[in-house]
């Protein structure tokens, strides 16, 4: 089965002499294998007379067409496309009872396509993108037997509810208005407000305006407001970003309470969070933008190997070119060189919070990664080393010179990622070791005619993680880059980051969550402790090893090696394994 897709974003035909129907073999035998669009000047792909030979791909000037050949028993599987040469999803998760179902794999890849059509509130084509009024009957017939036919029959009778949580909590300020209080009691109706507050910690916030609140909060109150739903099957999307490792864990029991009772799926990309989380794992694969495939579920653990390895043997297809690995970590310390920044018994006071931190340094070529819970001074102590905040008492060696990515992004402008990245880099993007090491590793390659306004937030943050590693300057400071980004784009962030950090003697502040995040891009740990939103002490920083020893004693969890990926694992509490690591402070192994 061939699938030919246009990317319209890219497809400008006023820019190209149309070089993909001029080019094209069969075009030239008279066949009409590509006939251009007389409304709007694109191209329209007949796949059944596409012969794959690529020509039109290469000749493309503006990388807008994507040809793959699939199996052919994939034809009978498709679930749902959007037009002649639109996006195509094959398969769908099953919402399971008593059990949290997790979905895996890049952006892009019809996980909403599939939420919609879950959820009721798209009925699937079959591939048949000119049938404009589906019928659930037909597809109830193209399902074997089993709980995804039995589920979809509940749908059609509208015996099923949904409730999904969405992806960017960091919108909603900009479309509620009021307080946490109007929110949540608006969508109370299992009358469970007070008692979920409280579980999630948010029960003083609900007083302030939406406005006011941080990235965490926002998050809190989103699936505070999805549980209070009375609902059939619960959607989270990405439940863990913006909260500290203390509250992912908080939010792993309160799901897991809820799918004993409720269907709950919830796409997560954070791996040691999904890890603990989930009880089967469904892994979509494909192409962005062009066609997504999901899996049949399997064990969680097996999935999340297999998704790093790239390979799923069940299906015998590689869904990425090389195996994401976890390597011992080795003594750089004769690598890196003198100090960049230092400082010394630093006090700032923030309303009624205090700030502290002892002596300390980043030096050259040096990754350090910041941790500790939300509330604690992290952004705070990166603003004052990037001149943004004023700081009481101490001192800091201040001749550096800074390139801040910020937690959130908020970006007015109207014109493509390529505009973006001349107006704040220049040309030197555009070729060269950066190119290859950040812009392409980060498929912003991929972004360039984009407008910047109908970015992803995975998108966006990939793009602001470019502009940062891209400005001339001695530290980089980049506050949550993993945010939004999927399991693989984070992989490729961290090594990114270490790579420009080592390439040029550079050096960079990391605050980030994804404890698989910090493990590849981090040399050293600075740990932050303390009460959030009252009082933060920083320390450090120290080697990987002694910091993660550190932060995760405060954090009352435990770490083991997966045997098999050397991936960092969440030890069940009170397991022999977590045991023996408490009693031998052991709290990070390094061992499979």
């Amino acid at each position: 089965m061939r699938v030919a897709v246009l990317k319209e974003d890219n497809c400008q035909p006023k820019k190209c002499n149309d070089e993909c129907h001029d080019y094209c073999p069969p075009v030239r035998n008279g066949q009409e294998c590509i006939i251009m669009d007389d409304h709007t000047g694109k191209p329209h792909i007949s796949e059944s007379l596409c012969i794959g030979c690529g020509i039109c791909i290469n000749k493309c000037p503006h990388d807008a067409l994507i040809i793959e050949n699939l199996p052919s028993e994939l034809e009978t599987d498709m679930i749902h496309r959007y037009s002649m040469n639109g996006f195509r999803l094959f398969r769908l998760p099953t919402p399971s009872k008593e059990s949290v179902v997790g979905i895996l794999g890049p952006n892009g890849m019809g996980k909403s396509t599939a939420i919609s059509a879950l959820s009721g509130r798209m009925i699937p084509n079959l591939g048949d993108w000119l049938n404009l009024e589906p019928d659930w009957d037909d597809v109830i017939d193209s399902l074997p037997k089993g709980e995804l036919r039995d589920f979809f029959i509940a749908v059609q009778k509208g015996e099923v509810k949904v409730a999904v949580k969405p992806q960017n909590v960091d919108r909603l300020p900009k479309r509620v208005q009021g307080t946490v209080h109007d929110l949540l009691s608006k969508v109370d109706e299992r009358k469970i407000m007070g008692e979920m507050t409280v579980s999630l910690g948010i029960d003083h916030l609900l007083d302030r305006k939406i406005q006011q609140l941080s990235g965490g909060e926002l998050q809190r109150m989103a699936i505070c407001a999805t549980i209070l739903r009375d609902v059939d099957v619960y959607f989270f999307d990405e439940p863990s970003s913006y909260l500290d490792i203390h509250e992912r864990l908080r939010i792993v029991r309160i799901i897991q309470e809820l799918a004993e009772t409720k269907r709950v799926i919830v796409i997560e990309h954070d791996l040691a969070v999904l890890d603990v989380l989930a009880d089967l794992v469904h892994i979509v694969y494909g192409k962005k933008g062009a066609f997504g495939i999901f899996t049949p579920a399997r064990s969680t653990r097996q999935a999340i190997n297999s998704y790093l390895d790239g390979f799923l043997p069940e299906e015998n297809v590689r869904i990425r070119d090389k195996p994401i690995k976890f390597l011992r970590h080795q003594d750089r310390s004769s690598e890196i060189g003198t100090p960049v920044v230092s400082w010394g018994e630093l006090s700032k006071q923030l309303g009624s919070f205090q700030l502290r931190a002892g002596e300390g340094a980043v030096h050259r070529s040096e990754v350090v990664g910041v941790v500790g819970a939300n509330g604690t001074g992290k952004s705070t102590m990166i603003k004052i080393l990037a001149g943004e905040h004023d700081y009481d008492e101490g001192w800091v060696t201040a001749d550096a010179t800074i390139s801040y990515k910020p937690q959130h992004i908020d970006v007015d402008m109207d014109g493509s990622v390529q505009l973006w990245l001349d107006s704040e880099l220049g040309p030197r993007w555009r070729s060269g070791e950066f190119n290859v090491n950040v812009i392409r590793a980060l498929g912003i390659d991929q972004l360039l005619p984009k407008r910047v306004k109908k970015l992803s937030g995975g998108e966006r943050q990939a793009v602001s993680i470019a502009l940062c590693l891209g400005r001339e300057a001695d530290l980089y400071l980049l506050d949550e880059p993993s945010a939004h980004l999927d399991a693989s784009a984070r992989m490729e962030a961290a090594k990114a980051i270490r790579r420009t950090m080592e390439a040029n003697e550079k050096s960079a502040f990391v605050i980030d969550h994804d404890v698989y995040f910090i493990d590849i891009v981090s040399d050293s740990l600075l740990v932050f402790e303390g009460e959030g939103g009252v009082q933060g002490n920083a320390t450090g920083p120290f080697n990987l090893r002694t910091g993660m020893n550190q932060f995760l004693a405060g954090v009352d969890v435990t770490f083991r090696r997966d045997h098999d990926s050397r991936r960092p694992r969440i030890n069940k509490s009170e397991s022999r394994k977590d045991r023996e690591q408490r009693s031998s402070g052991d709290y990070y192994s390094y061992d499979a």
